[in-house]
């Protein structure tokens, strides 16, 4: 091998073969690998430049070992099977060559992932790009701080099942479902599913940049996707002090569009009002009047001007204007009847619905003038 042999002397390579120290051959191996790493080769020299990287990876000092993968662990000309073997290594060797070497297929990764545990699985999750193939695995055996790792790289290629999986397996898990969310592109299931499980702020997000459609979020608004917390809509009913309540909220980052949504659609219009007047930063008489403003641009102003999320605002639009339009006086019938307008209103905007989510709607006011007439009955 000219190349390399013009830049290291035989007594380099007798020293990584024989030396007396492992600081030594530690040393030698170093300068070899830069060697390897620099020098153009042909066939017959990267087959001994291999033949000298598995005397490295054998080697049974792990400060030689460690030298070998701190030089190429980004370099293409390390052999697959010295890859292999090194995987197998302590953790100080095979961390490096898990989270960046070229050498391994995504079926070596996948298996890794399988058989080699979690701090293996996170060295893996943490590489630039992963394959489906690899994400299937983490999806399918990865631990908690793995799979929310690879959730969070965009350059992960997942498909549509193997986030459902990772779903099924973290429902409970914040940090994997807050990655999940945060990925720029997701397909609808994901999205609508994720809905009834994270937090406020994470579910603004979803609705706001990803594609779920407008009846969906009015059927968080309606409580439908509610988690078992406290329920704050009730609470905002309830409150004594408005503008306090509305300004706690806010502090706790919990005043979001999808709870003034589910407020406005149980009928509690001051709570609204306060809580766009405290986003808004806009005195309280002030918001009265452009939430109530008969024309078409004191809502949509003031709603821009809260920064609430701009695909809702039909939702909202169609709420303020049921309001308006029936008389609530927080009775069990009215409310549902107050839904209902809520939702006939909706299927008027300009925005309109597909087919399939307006036969969606068509089903839930069906359901709710039949509860309505149960009611009726039994009173």
């Amino acid at each position: 091998m000219a190349t390399t042999r013009s830049a290291l002397t035989e007594s380099d390579i007798r020293t990584l073969l024989k030396g007396a120290t492992p600081d030594e051959r530690a040393a030698a191996a170093r300068k070899l690998c830069g060697a390897i790493e620099r020098a153009p080769m042909s066939d017959e020299d990267r087959t001994l430049a291999a033949e000298i990287l598995r005397v490295m990876a054998a080697d049974a000092a792990e400060l030689v070992r460690r030298a070998l993968v701190d030089t190429l662990k980004t370099s293409p000309v390390v052999p697959r099977d010295v890859a292999l073997k090194l995987a197998r290594d302590v953790e100080s060797v095979c961390l490096p060559m898990l989270a960046f070497s070229p050498a391994f297929t995504d079926e070596d990764l996948a298996e890794i992932v399988r058989l080699g545990g979690p701090v293996r699985q996170l060295a893996i999750a943490k590489r630039p790009t992963l394959s489906r193939t690899v994400t299937d695995a983490l999806a399918e055996h990865g631990g908690e701080r793995a799979v929310s790792s690879a959730c969070g790289n965009d350059r992960a290629d997942f498909t549509e099942s193997a986030l459902q999986k990772v779903i099924d397996r973290f429902e409970q898990s914040e940090r994997v479902l807050a990655a999940i969310a945060y990925r720029s592109v997701l397909p609808l299931s994901v999205t609508e599913r994720l809905i009834s499980l994270v937090s406020d702020q994470l579910r603004d997000h979803l609705v706001s940049r990803h594609a779920i459609s407008p009846e969906r979020a009015m059927e968080i608004a309606m409580g439908t996707a509610e988690r078992a917390t406290v329920d704050l809509v009730d609470q905002a009913g309830r409150a004594a002090d408005m503008k306090a309540f509305a300004a706690h909220l806010r502090a706790e980052n919990k005043l979001t569009a999808s709870l003034l949504l589910r407020a406005l659609a149980h009928g509690h219009m001051t709570f609204f009002e306060w809580g766009v007047a405290e986003l808004a930063g806009v005195p309280h008489h002030r918001t009265w009047l452009m939430i109530h403003d008969a024309g078409p641009l004191g809502l949509r102003a003031i709603y821009e001007r809260a920064g609430l999320p701009a695909r809702l605002f039909p939702a909202f639009r169609a709420a303020v204007d049921a309001f308006h339009a029936l008389e609530f006086d927080g009775g069990v019938r009215d409310r549902e009847g107050f839904q209902e307008r809520m939702l006939q209103r909706f299927l008027t905007q300009p925005q309109a619905a597909t087919r399939e989510d307006v036969d969606y709607l068509l089903e839930r006011m069906n359901r709710s003038g039949s509860a309505s007439r149960d009611v009726a009955e039994t009173a």
